[in-house]
């Protein structure tokens, strides 16, 4: 299994960037996780989806700003951020959770990872 994100970048705040991962070798009915991770700081919770996308879950800091959604033809799910701010900064990685919703928050219960995506965002 592999997992490939793209879509970071540098933006100054209140602007937008959409991040992609795209899952090879892996079937169906799996959890889609998004965590980012600034320096000096712990590995965090962004958001969480499931298969059939009528469960979403968003850390505090993100909630009405981000947005998570996935496409399963394409094995794809996305991060639509919008209104970044500074503190929005890190390195943003996708994660494959093949087990229950209650884990969605919880990195050490994921499967798989991307490799990390940078967002910077400037003041």
């Amino acid at each position: 299994v592999q997992l490939q994100a793209s879509g970071g970048g540098t933006v100054q705040a209140g602007g937008s960037l959409r991040l992609s991962c795209t899952a090879f070798g892996l079937s169906s009915n799996y959890i889609w996780g998004w965590f980012r991770q600034a320096p000096g700081k712990e590995r965090g919770f962004v958001a969480g989806i499931n298969w059939d996308s009528d469960l979403q879950y968003y850390a505090n800091s993100v909630k009405g700003r981000f947005a998570i959604s996935r496409d399963n033809a394409k094995n794809t799910v996305y991060l639509h951020m919008n209104s970044l701010k500074p503190e929005d900064t890190a390195l943003y990685y996708c994660a494959v959770l093949k087990n229950v919703w209650r884990w969605v928050r919880v990195s050490s219960k994921y499967n798989y990872w991307g490799q990390g995506t940078q967002v910077t965002v400037s003041s």
